[in-house]
Order: structure tokens, then sequence, then C-alpha cells
């Protein structure tokens, strides 16, 4: 018969998503040391206790000049991550998120939504959904600028602006605009 061995489970760190013995190569590690702290502190004690920074300044090769440097290097990404997620939040916070009518032919229209993607929003299955909850046409498809943007055939301007701010609670009211039609000029009349 064979033998069974037991399962082994391995903590991941909810911050950095690694285990925690390599929290401390992360950019975050000073956040993935404070969930191990406040989530696990026995793992924390013998990772990060005075026995266990003892025992790694007795194996450590570097010298002290090596080992500052180190911590400059690893401050200097951790604060680089750190503003890299602020610059992220400012983005979604600034970004708009615009609701446009589009004139096909002199009946038919569409209605474009631009600015999902950077909230999160998967922009097929927003497609998916507006053409079953409209039971019309619904596609990602680029725009001029050359970015994706979910079309709908038909005029759903304030309908879609209500769904989005009902299914999806990250954007913010004041961030999403319909924008004003644009009249077509009629041609002068040839004379």
């Amino acid at each position: 018969m064979s033998e069974h061995t037991p399962k082994k489970t391995v903590l991941y760190c909810a911050v950095c998503t690694m285990p925690p013995e390599y929290c401390e190569y992360m950019p975050s590690r000073k956040k993935c040391e404070q969930w191990l702290e406040d989530t696990h502190p026995k793992v924390h004690e013998q990772l990060y206790g005075d026995k266990a920074i003892v025992d790694k300044m007795a194996m450590s090769t570097l010298s002290e000049e090596k080992e500052a440097k180190e911590a400059a290097k690893m401050d200097k990404a951790e604060q680089k991550s750190e503003a890299r997620i602020a610059r992220e939040l400012e983005a979604k916070l600034s970004s708009k998120v615009v609701i446009k009518r589009l004139e096909r032919n002199k009946r038919k229209c569409a209605t474009t939504v631009y600015g999902l993607h950077v909230f999160g929003i998967d922009l097929k299955s927003t497609a998916k959904m507006f053409a079953n909850h409209f039971a019309c046409g619904g596609s990602v498809a680029k725009n001029p600028q050359g970015q994706d943007e979910v079309v709908v055939q038909g005029d759903f301007s304030n309908e879609i602006m209500d769904i989005i701010l009902k299914k999806f609670p990250k954007v913010p009211r004041e961030n999403v605009e319909i924008a004003p039609e644009e009249k077509k000029k009629k041609k002068a009349p040839e004379v």
C-alpha cells in the first residue's frame, strides 16, 4: 500500500500574495509585515522577531554599507509602488465615463460608452449586459482615438447612465456624463 503524506498548507500574504518568507523582498514589505503581525503573530515572531533578526545578521555576508544600500533601494522601490498606486487612484477619480449618442443614418442611432475600462469594468461583458437588457446589438469597438468603447444600437443614453450607476458602484455619480448632442449642419441648397 502507498503511504499517504499529510497535506501541507502554505500561508500566503493577503497584501502581496506571496508566502511571508518572501514578503521582505517585495516593495510593499512594511504593509506585509503589518498584515502578518495582525493576523498571524506567531509567524511574525518567527520571521521578524529579535531572534530571527540576529540569526539573519549572523548569516549575512554583506557589509554594513551594502546592507544600507540595499535597504535604501528597497525603500525607494516601496515609495515608487505607493506613488504608482496614488497615481492610479487619482486617474480613476479624475476620469470620466462619457455616454454619447451617434446618428448612423436618418433614423438610426447608436449609443457609445467610453471610460469604463479605467474603473476596471470588463467592456465585453458590459456590452453583452446592455444588449440583453435593451434587446439590441451591443459590442466593443475602437473609437477614432484607437481606444475601446461599448457601442449599443439605439438611443439609450439616460437608461445606460442609470444602469451604470446601479450596477457599478465603483463609478462615482459625478464621473458619469452624457455628452451633448452635436447637430449636423444641413447642406446649403445648390443653385
